[in-house]
């Protein structure tokens, strides 16, 4: 199988993964808003195989997500806020990976975390709600504090998961030189 091929099929693995467990494992935290379990799958892919793969398992999941249960409402915020999130993650994660693990190494992680979902959730997602829907800014940050701070909490105790998942994919599926 071909290099391009083989990252094309985990990215497909992904992002179904990232739909399913957003599907079927809903737990609601706030109002009307339920943790979003794909966000597992994504910092997975943002910590083992960048941030290109955490940027499009989190967009296309969260369209296919959309697509298949309330249409395009609320999509294209939901889909660029974790396309940033993807990227900052992905990007923080790889330069992470040369430090040793320690205290600095987590304290690095779970501000990348919270930074990266606030720009995503606050900044970007109520930028393009704005855009489309006329709400006002502020309105739509107020109505966003509960997907970023669920989305941080489930971001933050993923770290475990992705480093222990890490070393099993660098042996097995990544293989890296």
């Amino acid at each position: 199988m071909s290099r391009s091929t083989k990252y094309m099929c985990l990215y497909a693995m992904g992002t179904a993964l990232f739909v399913v467990l957003t599907m079927c494992v809903q737990a609601p935290v706030f109002e009307n808003y339920y943790l979003c379990l794909g966000y597992v799958v994504m910092a997975v892919y943002c910590y083992s195989f960048g941030p290109g793969a955490g940027a499009v398992v989190g967009a296309v999941g969260v369209l296919l997500y959309c697509l298949l249960t309330n249409g395009l409402r609320g999509m294209p915020g939901w889909a660029l806020g974790n396309v940033l999130i993807g990227v900052m993650l992905g990007y923080t994660f790889r330069w992470t990976r040369r430090l040793k693990a320690g205290l600095l190494r987590w304290v690095i992680h779970i501000l990348a975390v919270v930074i990266a979902t606030a720009a995503g959730v606050m900044a970007v997602k109520s930028a393009v709600e704005l855009l489309l829907y006329g709400q006002p800014f502020l309105f739509r940050v107020g109505k966003n504090i509960y997907a970023f701070i669920a989305d941080v909490v489930l971001l933050l105790v993923s770290l475990p998961v992705c480093e222990m998942l890490d070393r099993y994919l660098q042996r097995h599926v990544i293989k890296r030189t």
